[in-house]
């Protein structure tokens, strides 16, 4: 940022980093009250009654994706070479912590989901969740597939990157000053803690294990990198193999 960031472009920076994932979260809202007011969990039903996120999340995908398009200009990304293949490899890492318990869950041969400590480390079958074989036709199972893709690895990866590293991670800084002109990627305690905090109670207790340890990594290629890009480039490959490891396994509870 300039070291005189005028008041309008600190409201505009907020909100490009802001918006996008206040929308897509909203939206997450808008399916559990479309799921209450249609939703019918019967094999007669509709599809769009069986499972309304079918419908919903590629509204969803195109609507985010289209802002973040309008707000492109406000992001700065720094990426390079360097840091962008050091963030596949730490895409690979993170997303091999977060799958491990439900991997060993299957290497065990478990029939239930265990409690204690191994259900607090996420063991478990994460067999139900979104499952594009609700659709018989090929042509609409595989429309659901990509946009789940487009979904995962492209519009989660930009919005979660652009607001917990590019806008929260500043804010907790310096919340009380212009945090836009605290440098991205600067370490603090206060500011892993917070983030990493908040990164896992945005997700299901059973991913809070893998959450950790994924947000942990993510902070610290963050600090070594000082590249959003990287951030956005490792969660972009984390959610492609955990796709492609749930398509492969049925392990539909992971999206």
């Amino acid at each position: 940022m300039s070291p005189h960031t005028s008041a309008r472009d600190h409201t505009l920076l907020t909100r490009a980093h802001v918006n996008p994932f206040a929308l897509f979260m909203g939206f997450l809202v808008v399916l559990q009250l479309v799921v209450a007011g249609i939703g019918w969990d019967h094999p007669d039903a509709p599809w769009w009654r069986q499972d309304p996120a079918h419908f919903i999340y590629p509204i969803q995908t195109l609507v985010t994706l289209a802002l973040l398009v309008h707000y492109w200009q406000n992001y700065t990304f720094g990426m390079t070479w360097k840091w962008s293949l050091t963030a596949m490899l730490f895409g690979v890492a993170g997303i091999g912590f977060w799958l491990l318990p439900t991997t060993l869950y299957d290497h065990w041969g478990l029939t239930h989901n265990p409690t204690g400590i191994l259900g607090l480390l996420g063991v478990a079958e994460r067999k139900d969740g979104f499952d594009p074989g609700i659709f018989h036709d090929a042509g609409a199972w595989w429309t659901a597939v990509v946009f789940r893709f487009l979904r995962a690895v492209v519009v989660v990866a930009l919005v979660e990157e652009l607001f917990w590293r590019g806008f929260l991670m500043r804010f907790v800084c310096d919340w009380e000053g212009d945090y836009w002109q605290q440098p991205f990627g600067r370490a603090s305690w206060k500011s892993y803690l917070i983030i990493t905090g908040l990164f896992m109670t945005a997700h299901a207790p059973v991913d809070y294990a893998g959450t950790f340890v994924y947000g942990s990594l993510t902070y610290l290629l963050c600090v070594w990198s000082k590249s959003l890009g990287a951030c956005v480039i490792m969660h972009a490959t984390a959610n492609l193999l955990m796709g492609l490891y749930i398509m492969a396994y049925g392990k539909y509870g992971l999206w």
